[in-house]
């Protein structure tokens, strides 16, 4: 009886790191969290002139680019893991 193949993550990021796809994913997810982020900290720290703010925009942006960018890093993360176990 054959034994499944496990597959060990990498020891480092810098195999993920190489996956195009988890570099879109990360740079859509600060690319749409940013602002809203910024937004949230100024107000709670009270530098933004509202104490209240309600950032539309910056929500909608973050609301846009959360599911892609997961979707990316699940991509990427699938990817690499399969050539790893491709390539053993």
């Amino acid at each position: 009886m054959q034994k499944p193949a496990t597959v060990a993550p990498p020891q480092n990021a810098a195999g993920y790191w190489g996956s195009g796809w988890i570099k879109i994913g990360v740079g859509l997810l600060v690319v749409g969290a940013a602002p809203l982020l910024l937004i949230i900290v100024t107000a709670a720290v009270g530098l933004w002139p509202d104490p209240n703010p309600n950032p539309i925009g910056p929500g909608l942006l973050f609301f846009f680019t959360f599911w892609p960018a997961i979707f990316c890093i699940i991509m990427g993360v699938t990817r690499v893991r399969r050539a790893q176990r491709d390539s053993l």
